[in-house]
């Protein structure tokens, strides 16, 4: 790899004293996306990471790195000399390079400057000026400034050195996995809890998962199913662990004993109760989930509120004001969409009532509950676990 790679990121500028550490947290996972491959060089200014070289491809780096939080763009760039005539030289020959790419007759160019070396002679519009006449000069039967609309934008920066931008990925942003302490994420089968999961991600929260099952009601596939999601959820969220938990014996009891509009809710709160459990045994700050308002008979405002009932721990909700399209085209956009689609039932869909309480009152709910020994049943449950991980 003959260029360089400049890594930038955003929100982690306007930090203040704290800036170091969240700087350290992404650059260790940048390091850990780069793990075993050779030859791999990473030096850290203020706002960006430089990468260089001599085995890997700029290509196989850019892959590796485009989906870690924290990461704004990657831009592929030749680095040379803060001189003048040097740069006049470069930037001839790279828009050469974009000239025959782009085998147009004419093309339109806007050439942006930013200048942060205050002892190179000229400033920002001054050298944009300067330099655009030598490309108009080199080009003239080719190029035209549109400063507007261009077909072609060459980016340079002129630093302690001279960067020409040859190309630029646009990155997810956010703040780096781990930077915002642990959380627990409920993963079922669905669509939803995945794209939760990124979310936590992408503000920084380092993610376990917990899953339940209702075996042998729903199959094993069921859980294969999740663990594939979790798989795909890896290049986002890194190395997470998956408790998977049995809730038959509680579902059974559930239907046998407790009014039948209270099926839903009350598995839902023994699922909270659980998950409040191995949050705080892993050292879980919060649970999140991926329910939404209204989108099933358990997430109105009503059912909400006597599931964070259950809990100590803050529950919290990435995706609660959003429609379903719009958490399918994320699933879709970060690949957990055909996984989540696959006929495998969830443990969700186990002794389903027919009229679920959609405005149960926490007062019924609770005195439905008590007709179950939840500690012997929460204590049986969580004999069941197993761990997994991506």
């Amino acid at each position: 790899m003959n260029t360089i790679l400049i890594a930038k990121y955003g929100e982690i500028f306007l930090k203040g004293q704290n800036r170091p550490f969240f700087e350290k947290t992404l650059l260790h996972n940048i390091r850990m996306a780069l793990k075993g491959m050779d030859g791999i060089d990473i030096r850290k200014e203020v706002g960006r990471f430089y990468i260089t070289s001599d085995v890997q491809t700029e290509d196989t780096i850019i892959d590796a790195i485009k989906n870690i939080f924290g990461i704004t763009s990657i831009s592929v760039a030749c680095k040379i000399p803060s001189e003048t005539d040097t740069i006049e030289q470069k930037l001839i020959e790279v828009a050469g390079n974009f000239i025959n790419d782009l085998g147009n007759d004419r093309i339109t160019f806007k050439l942006e400057i930013k200048r942060t070396n205050k002892l190179f002679p000229m400033s920002s519009p001054d050298a944009a000026k300067y330099f655009g006449k030598v490309l108009l000069d080199a080009y003239p039967d080719v190029l035209t400034v549109d400063v507007h609309n261009p077909q072609l934008t060459i980016n340079v920066e002129i630093r302690d050195e001279t960067f020409i931008i040859e190309r630029n990925i646009k990155c997810l942003g956010g703040m780096p996995v781990s930077s915002s302490g642990k959380g627990l994420v409920l993963l079922s089968g669905g669509i939803d809890s995945p794209v939760a999961a990124y979310f936590a991600a992408k503000r920084g929260v380092d993610i376990e998962a917990i899953h339940f099952h209702s075996y042998p009601y729903t199959s094993d596939r069921a859980k294969e199913k999740v663990i594939d999601l979790l798989k795909a959820l890896k290049p986002y969220c890194g190395r997470t662990r998956m408790f998977v938990v049995s809730l038959t014996e509680i579902q059974r009891e559930i239907h046998a004993k407790c009014p039948e509009e209270y099926m839903t809710i009350l598995t839902r709160r023994f699922m909270m109760k659980i998950a409040d459990r191995v949050a705080k045994e892993n050292n879980c700050k919060a649970i999140f989930t991926g329910e939404s308002i209204g989108q099933v008979a358990s997430q109105t405002l009503d059912g909400l509120a006597v599931t964070n009932n259950a809990v100590s721990l803050p529950v919290l909700r990435p995706l609660i004001c959003m429609d379903k399209q719009e958490i399918v085209d994320i699933a879709v956009k970060i690949g957990t969409h055909d996984i989540s689609i696959l006929p495998f039932e969830d443990c969700c869909t186990v002794f389903q009532p027919k009229h679920p309480a959609t405005k149960p009152q926490l007062d019924k709910v609770l005195a439905a509950e008590s007709l179950l020994d939840c500690d012997a049943l929460i204590e049986n449950a969580m004999k069941t676990v197993e761990i997994y991980t991506n």
